[in-house]
């Protein structure tokens, strides 16, 4: 029988409720399929008081935050619309910098890593938190390296995770590192969530989350570049098909999606082909060619330089081969 691993997780006003839940929800999953007690969670809270979540729906800590005393196996601050006035509580700061260092691991959700940049323990290192948030913290915190792109990080005994229900990508990180990947697997099972995502798969995907596009010729392009995946994209093509320079036709995409005509169409098929690796039964060359890569080594680099991962591996962690749909044709049969 193996001790268990005290963890404390933070909340405080307007804490998002989904960040709690994720971590306990997973945690003690966990626990129910083991049978015993691997973790031992307890909610702390300022004062010990209740939490009002940014749901409106109030949730009781177990434990004043002052009164929290380690050794603790896990530190998880979690995030939510409060996190700016919880990262300029000095105690409350003051007391999570305390507890960081009594703990093996320290981890955020969310926003929550701002608490953790406020005190002092993500100096220096490369963090995940809300796509949404990135670009505030960045300025408050320029000491941190915020990532709005990944859906977690760890690095060594820091974690931090995306928003909200990324909290279930990292819980199922950590209790695959605690207890093993047939434990983690029967606790997505139950949970009813992805097996596991990779850390580095991308918070938000061009299809299913588009940036408001105002000007219609770079409307009209995106439309055009997700329609049209497996010919010619290149700048020159693309710009010769809007009927302006290249020049402009960057400067245009720049302004309304952040990213070059070039970066965009890369991500359109590495995105469309992790649609195709999780939906259907193509061979991942009848998938690079459908996407446009001209090699499977092409789709293979361009899929690692996104998401970290092969697309074997993606396809072996994200769906199983009872779940997919066989979307093939008799075109894409032959190819492969």
């Amino acid at each position: 029988m193996g001790s268990t691993r005290r963890v404390l997780v933070v909340g405080y006003p307007a804490a998002e409720l989904l960040d709690i839940a994720c971590v306990t929800a997973s945690m003690q999953m966990a626990n129910y399929l083991r049978g015993r007690a691997i973790y031992g969670l307890r909610l702390a809270s300022p004062g010990g008081a209740a939490i009002r979540t940014a749901t409106g729906l109030v949730v009781n800590a177990e434990l004043a935050l002052e009164r929290a005393r380690g050794p603790l196996d896990t530190l998880i601050v979690c995030g939510g619309i409060g996190y700016v006035d919880a990262m300029r509580d000095e105690r409350l700061v003051a007391h999570v910098r305390r507890l960081g260092r009594e703990a093996r691991r320290v981890a955020s959700v969310c926003t929550g890593a701002g608490v953790l940049a406020a005190a002092g323990l993500l100096d220096g290192r490369r963090v995940a938190t809300h796509w949404h948030h990135a670009a505030y913290l960045q300025t408050r915190f320029p000491q941190v390296r915020f990532d709005s792109d990944p859906i977690f990080i760890a690095e060594g005994d820091v974690c931090t995770s995306a928003g909200v229900t990324a909290a279930l990508d990292l819980m199922l990180a950590f209790i695959e590192a605690d207890e093993g990947p047939a434990l983690a697997r029967d606790v997505s099972r139950h949970l009813v969530t992805y097996l596991q995502r990779p850390g580095n798969q991308a918070q938000m995907s061009m299809f299913t989350a588009p940036p408001a596009i105002r000007h219609a010729l770079v409307r009209d392009t995106v439309a055009y570049i997700s329609s049209h995946l497996r010919e010619d994209l290149a700048a020159a093509t693309l710009a010769r098909l809007a009927g302006v320079s290249e020049r402009h036709l960057a400067r245009l995409f720049r302004r309304q999606l952040g990213v070059t005509p070039g970066r965009f169409v890369r991500r359109a098929r590495v995105e469309a082909a992790a649609h195709l690796l999780t939906g259907t039964d193509l061979t991942v060359a009848a998938i690079a060619g459908r996407c446009g890569f001209g090699t499977v080594e092409a789709l293979r680099q361009a899929f690692v330089a996104t998401y970290g991962v092969s697309p074997s591996h993606y396809r072996a962690t994200q769906s199983t081969s009872g779940d997919r749909a066989d979307a093939t044709t008799p075109a894409d049969r032959a190819s492969s």
